[in-house]
């Protein structure tokens, strides 16, 4: 697989936007099904690795693998409780050439450069995706991450979001904003799992921007949270088994 990817972008890059344009989209929310008990989206994060973000488990380098990571998301797509990924422009590129992304929605990380462990952390600046860059890749919206916290690093990304909210919102795109609670520590960036702090930090967030019409929360659980990457790299290595176990919890808590 990997073999064939590196030959098709060594020899032919324009097959990349054309296996972009060709993929079959569906909409955002389809009609929900009675039995679930009303309309959700389950995505799968795939992001992770363009923040430098390798570990799982007591594995430091779990998901540096490329070919192994596409293997992993490929199982995870082909699920059917799946409904679409969230990445960067390398990950995305290669799923459709894959042709795994037809019927899924898309969404494009936009900012990265909040590199883990590193002294700019919160300085999380984009490095990734542009609105302008989303429409022509033809995906279904833009996905960016805030910490808010006690300094000026944490208020230019802010800042920022607030702008590509903006720049989303022009073109029609819903901006998927992750909100996160931090505080530095010991000069390292740490996220607040209580409640309160994550309340405080979403109404912050909520109003950024001059629009909330395309404005899409993405919230962690607080309570006993899971990195979401341990869905692509459980313990038992059963990855449809996983992800199936998650997709049964979204459809269940779905709104009523």
């Amino acid at each position: 697989m990997l073999a064939r990817l590196t030959e098709i972008r060594a020899t032919d890059p324009e097959a990349v936007g054309k296996a972009l344009a060709k993929r079959r989209r569906r909409s955002l929310l389809q009609s929900p099904q009675k039995s679930q008990g009303g309309a959700s989206v389950f995505l799968v994060a795939a992001d992770h690795p363009a923040r430098g973000v390798l570990k799982v488990g007591a594995d430091p380098m779990a998901m540096a693998d490329r070919g192994e990571l596409l293997q992993r998301l490929l199982t995870a797509l082909s699920r059917p409780g799946v409904d679409g990924i969230l990445g960067t422009a390398d990950i995305i590129d290669d799923l459709a050439l894959l042709g795994a992304l037809d019927g899924k929605i898309v969404f494009g990380s936009m900012n990265r450069g909040g590199l883990t462990g590193f002294r700019f952390e919160l300085d999380d600046r984009f490095t990734a995706y542009t609105a302008d860059g989303l429409v022509a890749a033809g995906l279904d919206g833009g996905k960016m991450m805030v910490r808010v916290a006690d300094e000026p690093e944490a208020l230019r990304t802010l800042a920022a979001c607030a702008h590509a909210i903006d720049e989303l919102a022009a073109r029609k795109l819903p901006a998927m904003i992750e909100v996160l609670a931090s505080e530095l520590e010991d000069g390292r960036v740490r996220n607040r799992a209580d409640a309160d702090s994550l309340i405080r930090a979403i109404t912050i967030v909520s109003g950024l921007g001059t629009t909330s019409a395309y404005l899409w929360s993405k919230l962690p659980v607080v309570d006993e949270l899971v990195a979401g990457r341990t869905l692509l790299y459980p313990k038992d290595g059963d990855v449809a088994r996983a992800v199936d176990a998650a997709a049964a919890i979204v459809a269940t808590r779905a709104p009523r």
